[in-house]
């Protein structure tokens, strides 16, 4: 038998982006229903630093303190180093306070969070374990999601919007006759790996450069090295042929400081995860009743950590398109294309500078090349062009606030194993104002 309800909009995707909207929609007044086709949030190695940009939504939808709560690591910026050298420092900890660090916050720790405050707010339900089959439409117009439930079930929802926030390989996105438009920008594949490493920290998003390759190593949590070897694209099977000692003989070269732990707790090749790096930006990102969000809509590189604010950023650029919309009634895709006019061009810049990045610091080193790097290393790490390349890089080509002035319900009361700090709500409530008035200036 089909189970069947209605809705404002139905988000296809608990990822980041899909969960930061749903919690900006339901305390807009807006009904809510979440597709997610997995029963939990075990998600190891997707992405978890979070730039200032991205910590800064979050800490203005009232979630941040709680997120952390579960449990982070807060780390001072990035560094490159190459044989033996530093060749750049990038400190957060110039930038304003009270984002002046990365955050290596588990993914986990994050869609909990959002998760339990969006069930704090009444017009929400969430379908986990519920596959999208089929969108349904009408007269050209989407108008809802059929999804089968881990019964085996079809479950239809009818919407004013469907929003596809289910990723880089979106299942929303094909049905609605998009083409993901992806392209091989990178040369590189990434294949990551985390080891215990108790007493042990980094302190800092790392590059090290060595033997024509780079691996990038952070502190998470808890009291864990995370790491992530760059191979050349699609050249992961023939190094998977010559065994996991290759493997740990190869990072352990690169990486000596952490050389023991790698040879100890490395035992198979089942202990690592091969990321295929490309990028994509969808030609179009609505239809009519449909929209398409974070990675659904454009797909980026691990490079500058940027996929899990950008997915936080346009969450919070769709959230007064969508609203706008629903109170006008009109969610045509004429309407909802100003979301991509919007955040498009954001989009475009992270891509633009990912390539640049992977040519500088993941192409072969002689020594002309190393010393061009290290002049460019010069310039970010201690002039006031490069303080200023810094805090686009934490905030954005674009940055974006949470329209608050559009909430009608409460701030969810804090989720997290930790109370948050009363300070900082205040704090976070002037803020708030003066974003409600610079927008109305």
């Amino acid at each position: 038998m089909t189970r069947a309800q209605n809705t404002d909009v139905c988000v296809v995707g608990a990822g980041p982006a899909g969960l930061a909207l749903s919690l900006m929609l339901l305390r807009s007044g807006v009904a809510v229903t979440l597709l997610e086709k997995s029963r939990s949030f075990a998600r190891d190695f997707h992405g978890e630093i979070l730039q200032p940009g991205g910590q800064r939504i979050l800490d203005e939808l009232g979630v941040l303190d709680a997120a952390r709560s579960r449990g982070d690591r807060a780390l001072r910026g990035f560094q490159v180093l190459e044989r033996d050298r530093l060749l750049l420092d990038i400190d957060y900890t110039r930038l304003d306070a009270p984002y002046g660090r990365l955050l290596a916050l588990p993914q986990r720790h994050l869609l909990e969070t959002l998760l339990a405050a969006c069930r704090t707010q009444p017009g929400f339900t969430y379908r986990d374990g519920h596959r999208l089959s089929t969108l349904t439409e009408e007269d050209g117009r989407r108008t809802g999601a059929v999804a089968k439930g881990p019964d085996g079930r079809p479950l239809t929802v009818r919407a004013r919007v469907v929003v596809g926030a289910d990723g880089r390989f979106s299942r929303t996105r094909a049905l609605a006759g998009i083409d993901a438009g992806r392209t091989e920008t990178f040369d590189q594949d990434l294949v990551w790996c985390s080891v215990p490493a108790p007493g042990r920290t980094t302190r800092h998003v790392r590059v090290h450069r060595a033997e024509g390759t780079a691996v990038l190593v952070h502190d998470t949590h808890p009291d864990r090295i995370r790491i992530g070897w760059t191979l050349p694209h699609r050249s992961w099977p023939a190094v998977a042929e010559r065994g996991i000692g290759a493997v740990k003989d190869r990072l352990a070269a690169a990486v000596p400081e952490f050389a023991d732990l790698v040879t100890e707790h490395l035992t198979g090749l089942s202990d690592l995860k091969l990321l295929d790096v490309f990028a994509a930006r969808a030609p179009r990102w609505s239809r009519d009743g449909l929209v398409l969000l974070g990675d659904s809509a454009h797909t980026h590189g691990p490079l500058g950590a940027q996929g899990v604010n950008l997915a936080l950023q346009d969450a919070a650029a769709l959230h007064p398109v969508l609203v706008e919309a629903l109170r006008a009634g009109d969610t045509s895709h004429a309407r909802l294309a100003r979301f991509q006019e919007l955040r498009a061009p954001a989009a475009d810049a992270v891509t633009r500078a990912q390539r640049l990045q992977a040519k500088a610091f993941f192409g072969t080193a002689g020594r002309a090349a190393t010393l061009a790097r290290a002049a460019a290393a010069h310039l970010v790490t201690r002039t006031p062009i490069g303080a200023r390349i810094t805090a686009k890089v934490a905030y954005g080509a674009a940055p974006v606030h949470v329209r608050t002035d559009l909430f009608t319900h409460p701030e969810p009361v804090p989720t997290g194993t930790g109370a948050a700090d009363p300070a900082r709500h205040a704090s976070r409530a002037v803020h708030a104002r003066k974003v409600h008035d610079d927008h109305r200036s």
